[in-house]
């Protein structure tokens, strides 16, 4: 039935697109006057220490989800894990300045809950200030404020075809009156994914070669609701309360084979089913206090905020083996189900500071946060194949990261923009195992600068030079060393010997009439941590030892230098209806001294070309219709994994809007002429895992978007210097 409403939904929208000249010629006035506002601001803004994306009544924002518009978003990739990238490099999420708790598919998920129709603009901040927590570059979604008085907001109704079907509903509500802005959203998702994988292992060891094939079929039900809540007590103090809730209720079936051969003669081949079922629920709060005085351009800003997060699954695997024995074929089944329930529960308190110092235009900003983390995770086996293996066992972290930070800016001769900023911060952690006895505790601190200088030649031209010093903290998840199977017959646990990632980034950027921006990167590392593959031992229910091969982080010693050269331009043509953004990079990567170091058979030098372009066009024809594209060839290369061929992902949209009614209706075409594929191999000291897969990211949707009320909008207020030099939040 699913699959019947995809066509028909697809047809209602054609109908819709036809029956356009009566609403259009009622509301020629409403057409300018939309026009001149998108004109108002170009697509994509290249800052001096950040890329702006416009997304603000674009024609891309219709149907779609915020996940969907991170994706298209210029300089952001994001990897066959949903890991999210800033220029090949791992970020930190914020939403409207405020860090999110979530990280990877936990974040893909809640993304999805927020419909792209509230977007203002996706700042990707390559040279984020002190302000931020040092882990790299920084991702901050800003979301619409309407302040106009009355009730408003909006309904989506979204159809997505893709291997399944799936559907997505929202209601957005605003009400203002006087000081007092109160806003709800509501989502309800049904997503079905398919993915397919493949993977070759090989091992030098024993000589041996591993073909495993799987395909995961999961469907997703996901509720969300949030609300915020502002109240401005007067022309200076404001005060607000954000709730946010969020639910999935996960079911998977996962059907895999694989075919194992030593020294180019069978060894043994396995066929696997998996199950899974899974409830996710993330509660969310935060209390907060600002004070701004605009004449004397002071801002105070004050939060309060708790975090929970729960997570219960039951996975269950039955795997049929024939191997040979005794030059015998021998068939054996063995099934294992594994039952885990987390709960992660954050507390923080955040104050910032900012006032202009002394008459001379500079400006000075501090703060500080305490951030409070207590995470469990029970894990527990059944079945028949535990032996070997820890039956259960309760993993604990724990931990306090203190940070306090100061930036000074000014602008010297009316040409040289500077800004000087220091972090510091100090995390005191405590891991431990309830079974198996398991622990660790370690403290440590860390000063973190970073300058920015931006130089203008003339109104045409500019250079700006940046410098940071980032470190990247192990996943809380990343540490729990449970052994815990997978659905291609491997098996994974974390590590929990995890030590963090320093990193040193120097960035410049040229503009040329400001149209045309050229950047460039060198960063620099002696030490990450990446996926790792290393053999083991389990006894059987027939006590016989069994190799088994385990995937877990680990840290690499060894040198990395990666440059990165990036071109921009953004244009304009036919009186501002046409917008053209492209983007072209090259990246190089040194990995000599890191491949030695841990005898690594990949690459010693990596070079590859990214691109990506998004067009759109405005009032097509007069009639209302607002059609965009994107295209984007990406590469992902990560530490000790190489990309074998490139990624070429494309979006295709057109939108009927009609003014009169405030209707809106979107046809999408997703990657249909090229179905997006990873293929990367990863190289490990005793052999080489490549692994291939087929995304779900493919089709065609329609959505149907009814507004009412007033629907202006406006940026949320910031200072001078968070606007233009990048020196806030």
């Amino acid at each position: 039935m699913k699959n019947i409403i995809a066509p028909i939904a697809l047809l209602m929208g054609t109908l819709v697109f036809a029956q356009t000249e009566k609403d259009t010629v009622e509301s020629k006035v409403k057409e300018i006057e939309a026009v001149t506002f998108i004109a108002k601001k170009p697509t994509v803004e290249s800052k001096v220490d950040r890329t702006v994306f416009n997304v603000a009544n674009s024609s891309i924002l219709a149907g779609n989800t915020t996940w969907d518009v991170l994706r298209m978003t210029p300089l952001v990739s994001i990897d066959n894990n949903d890991a999210i990238k800033a220029e090949g490099e791992t970020v930190t999420v914020y939403i409207n300045d405020r860090k999110t708790v979530f990280t990877g598919k936990e974040l893909k998920e809640y993304l999805k809950t927020i419909p792209a129709d509230n977007l203002m603009k996706i700042e990707v901040i390559t040279s984020p200030s002190s302000r931020y927590e040092a882990t790299g570059s920084v991702i901050n979604i800003v979301l619409k404020k309407r302040d106009d008085e009355g009730i408003k907001g909006s309904v989506t109704f979204n159809n997505r075809q893709n291997t399944k079907n799936s559907q997505y509903t929202n209601l957005n509500l605003n009400y203002h009156k006087k000081n007092f802005t109160q806003t709800f959203i509501g989502s309800y998702s049904d997503n079905t994914n398919v993915q397919s994988n493949s993977s070759l292992y090989t091992l030098y060891d024993d000589n041996s070669t591993t073909q495993i094939n799987s395909k995961t079929i999961g469907r997703y039900k996901s509720p969300s609701f949030s609300s915020t809540s502002e109240f401005e007590i007067n022309n200076k103090n404001t005060v607000g309360v954000i709730l946010e809730y969020y639910q999935s209720n996960s079911s998977s079936s996962s059907d895999a084979d694989g075919l194992k051969n030593v020294n180019g003669e069978f060894d043994n081949s396995y066929i696997q089913n998996q199950s899974s079922n899974g409830l996710n629920r993330n509660l969310g709060t935060n209390l907060f206090y600002k004070w701004y005085d605009k004449e004397k351009n002071k801002i105070l800003d004050v939060n309060f905020g708790a975090n929970y997060y729960g997570q219960s699954d039951d996975s269950y695997y039955l795997k049929d083996i024939t191997f040979l024995k005794n030059g015998l074929l021998t068939n054996e089944t063995k099934d294992i189900g594994v039952l885990t329930d987390t709960e992660n529960r954050n507390y923080y308190i955040k104050a910032d500071y900012t006032q202009p110092l002394g008459k001379s235009g500079g400006n000075f900003e501090i703060g500080g946060k305490m951030n409070f983390n207590n995470n469990v995770i029970p894990n527990s086996l059944y079945g028949n194949n535990l032996a070997g293996l820890s039956k259960n066992d309760i993993f604990h972290y724990e931990d306090n990261i203190s940070s306090i930070y100061a930036n000074y800016s000014k602008t010297f001769f009316k040409k040289l923009e500077t800004r000087i900023g220091l972090r510091y911060e100090y995390i005191d952690y405590k891991i431990r195992q309830d079974v198996a006895g398991t622990s660790r505790k370690d403290s440590y601190g860390k000063f973190l600068p970073n300058i920015l200088l931006k130089y203008s030649f003339s109104d045409k031209y500019d250079l700006s030079l940046t410098y940071n010093k980032n470190i990247w903290r192990p996943w809380y998840a990343e540490f729990n060393p449970f052994l815990i199977p997978n659905n291609d017959g491997f098996y994974s646990r974390g590590n929990l010997d995890l030590e963090p990632n320093p990193s040193d980034r120097l960035y410049m950027k040229l503009g040329i009439l400001k149209k045309y921006f050229i950047s460039a990167r060198y960063m620099f590392t002696d030490q990450d941590y990446w996926t790792d593959y290393v053999q083991g031992e389990i006894t059987d229910s027939q006590g016989k030892v069994q190799k088994i091969t385990i995937t877990q982080p680990s840290n690499f010693a060894g040198k990395v230098h990666k440059y990165y050269v990036y071109a921009n331009t953004n244009q304009t043509f036919f009186k501002n209806k046409f917008t053209v953004n492209l983007g072209l990079g090259w990246y190089y990567i040194d990995n000599s001294d890191f491949n030695q170091k841990n005898n690594l058979d990949g690459n010693k030098y990596i070079s590859y070309l990214s691109a990506s372009t998004n067009l759109s066009y405005t009032n097509l024809f007069n009639k209302n219709i607002n059609l965009s594209a994107w295209v984007e060839v990406s590469n992902q290369n990560n530490g000790n994994s190489t990309t074998n061929k490139p990624n070429v992902f494309h979006n295709i949209s057109a939108t009927k809007i009609f003014p009169k009614t405030q209707m809106e209706v979107s046809l999408q075409l997703m990657n249909i002429f090229q179905r997006p594929n990873y293929d990367a191999t990863t190289f490990i000291q005793g052999g080489t895992f490549r692994n291939a897969s087929k995304w779900d990211w493919y089709g065609a949707s329609i959505s149907f978007v009814k507004r009412f009320g007033n629907q202006k909008v406006k940026e949320n207020t910031k200072t001078d210097v968070e606007k233009n030099g990048g020196g806030g939040k």
